[in-house]
């Protein structure tokens, strides 16, 4: 019996799947005319240019997708774990907070424990903060809006090697000499595009070797009620009216 999950068409398709890549978008990445459908299919053979594009650019085992190794990636992959972490004195891995002020010093004290121990600590008793590693960061500019307002608080967890990173996700991204917020793409040049939500920002790319750290954003934190459409706004607003009107009323 011929067994189609593990087949090589359609072990193609699911690493497609897990770049977040159309047929349309992942063809033009491996120089394939038009769309990957017919590979897909098992109708076409996967080109070897395609394979190579496949192992520079993402690390994938051109062996596993023929199925002759259980290794998905190569060995040669980059670490970008977090450099280090705090804990709290029960043991519990702390969330470290840095905000836009600390942000200016956090690429270039990376590795330094003492840097570390100034930035605000917390632990989240939630299951969904367990497992990994997290860090809080604050958003700075306008760059990410509406999405995500100046002030606002993303929670990040930790990405181990590139491997691991997701097309069209917002991450945090530790550069050499920046913390940047963008949604991500990666390219088959070895390089990451960084995508802005507000279109003024047009995107730009960095090489994969000056990110020092990634964080894949799960969760933000908002203090802010700016939208004077909304509906909570418009519902708070009108009973501050309501309230002015009663303590008139008292007052006569």
């Amino acid at each position: 019996m011929v067994d189609t999950k593990n087949s090589p068409f359609n072990r193609f398709k699911a690493v497609r799947k897990e770049l977040r890549y159309t047929q349309s978008e992942f063809a033009k990445l491996l120089n394939i005319p038009s769309s990957t459908a017919d590979i897909e299919r098992g109708k076409t053979k996967i080109p070897g240019h395609a394979l190579a594009i496949l192992m520079k650019s993402f690390g994938i085992n051109p062996l596993w997708i023929f199925n002759e190794s259980p290794d998905k990636y190569l060995s040669q992959t980059i670490d970008i774990s977090p450099k280090i972490i705090t804990i709290d004195p029960t043991g519990v891995e702390n969330i470290l907070l840095v905000n836009q002020k600390a942000q200016a010093g956090y690429s270039g004290n990376i590795q330094d424990p003492g840097y570390y121990e100034q930035l605000p600590a917390f632990s989240l008793p939630l299951p969904e903060f367990r497992n990994a590693t997290y860090r809080g960061f604050q958003v700075a500019g306008d760059s990410m809006e509406p999405n995500l307002q100046a002030g606002d608080w993303v929670i990040g967890r930790a990405v181990s090697q590139t491997q691991e990173i997701l097309n069209g996700r917002v991450y945090v991204v530790v550069l050499r000499d920046s913390v940047v917020v963008k949604k991500v793409q990666r390219t088959q040049e070895n390089t990451l595009q960084m995508i802005s939500f507000n279109e003024f920002y047009a995107p730009f790319t960095v090489s994969l070797g000056d990110v020092q750290e990634l964080w894949q954003v799960i969760s933000k934190i908002t203090f802010g009620i700016e939208d004077s459409n909304s509906l909570l706004f418009r519902q708070l607003q009108q009973s501050m009216e309501d309230l002015k009107s009663q303590f008139k009323k008292f007052k006569n």
